[in-house]
């Protein structure tokens, strides 16, 4: 995961503020171009149309990417200080020009706003820093036991195969019998972190259709509800 990864997820660009930090329209991008340490770095910051942010930190000593900043085994005292600057400055637009969505993925949000017009539930965030803990649980308004569990994490964390790109799951239960049919489906893996004969991890980036979400969704809810 990079940088710009780590820095913007669940965050999208608000497209005045962009203009008015300096942001260009290049096609269907906006396109930032900064110097930073006092003119020794250039940096030119590209916001994709799907959301996703890519920088490139040049030296302004020769012209060239400078290749330490993305190589953790590099931890000397000045690739030190650069990484802090730059990590600095993209927080800086961050909170100039950039608004946080309480999911990143789209797919997640419309689960989110489908599981409270059906059942009136809300996620609450049981670790960390609260409303804005990444890890979100869905759960029964009178038993108070989950249904369903939302968080982010690296696809390769479920396929070793897979590029390292952040995605937001969520782990819904299971009849036991249905697993290894729907453990075969495109973005349904064992559970992560979970029981892997009664639970399930859907990856939500689009693989499995909205309709077969919520219907796992419902079942969740369904079989965590009995007793």
């Amino acid at each position: 995961m990079t940088i710009e990864d780590k820095l913007f997820y669940r965050k999208h660009l608000v497209p005045e503020k962009a203009e008015a930090l300096g942001f260009l329209k290049n096609g269907r991008d906006w396109v930032l171009e900064k110097d930073f340490m006092g003119g020794d770095f250039h940096v030119r910051l590209l916001v994709h149309e799907d959301g996703t942010v890519e920088g490139t930190v040049m030296d302004a000593m020769d012209g060239e990417p400078y290749a330490p900043l993305r190589m953790e085994s590099m931890q000397g005292s000045y690739v030190s200080s650069v990484r802090e600057s730059y990590k600095a400055l993209l927080e800086e637009i961050g909170s100039a020009c950039f608004e946080e969505y309480l999911f990143a993925s789209p797919q997640a949000r419309r689960m989110a706003d489908e599981i409270f017009r059906r059942w009136q539930v809300k996620p609450d965030y049981p670790w960390k820093d609260g409303r804005y803990d990444p890890n979100a649980v869905f759960r029964h308004k009178d038993s108070r036991k989950w249904f369903a569990l939302l968080m982010p994490l690296s696809i390769r964390k479920l396929d070793k195969r897979a590029e390292d790109r952040p995605v937001e799951v969520v782990n819904l239960k299971i009849d036991p019998a249905k697993g290894e049919k729907l453990r075969r489906i495109p973005g349904i893996y064992p559970a992560y972190h979970m029981n892997h004969k009664t639970w399930i991890t859907v990856v939500l980036d689009g693989t499995v259709p909205n309709d077969m979400v919520m219907a796992l969704v419902e079942e969740s809810f369904e079989l965590t509800g009995k007793g």
